[in-house]
């Protein structure tokens, strides 16, 4: 397997970045790891946050230990915690699909760079 496919296939099913360090191209993978780390942490957070907060109704009494109640409870948060996270899943998105693609732009560069070294040169 080519190494551009390599680089490309770690960032796009590890994490972004990824294909950047096997490619040792260490300044973008950095970059994007902590970018996408950070949008990362900011929909765990929400989520954890807003599960904490529907714990706490649960156990106070406010909502009633009844399914039906809890879920509607549930998707009215999570209608809530859709609209603020959307810009952090698009930036996670938009840093996968960067690592992929340019981790593949930068392999296949480092392959022709590769193949140039070592063609024959002709007199």
């Amino acid at each position: 397997m080519k190494r551009s496919a390599k680089a490309a296939l770690l960032s796009g099913l590890a994490f972004p970045g990824l294909g950047h360090f096997y490619l040792k191209r260490y300044t973008t993978g950095v970059v994007l790891m902590v970018i996408a780390t950070i949008a990362t942490y900011y929909l765990i957070a929400n989520a954890v946050h807003v599960a904490f907060a529907i714990s706490d109704k649960i156990a106070t009494g406010s909502v009633p230990l009844d399914t039906n109640a809890i879920s509607n409870l549930v998707m009215q948060q999570s209608q809530q915690v859709a609209s603020s996270s959307s810009l952090a899943t698009y930036v996670l998105g938009a840093a996968w699909l960067i690592g992929i693609l340019d981790s593949y732009r930068v392999g296949v560069a480092l392959e022709r760079n590769q193949s140039a070294r070592l063609a024959p040169k002709l007199p």
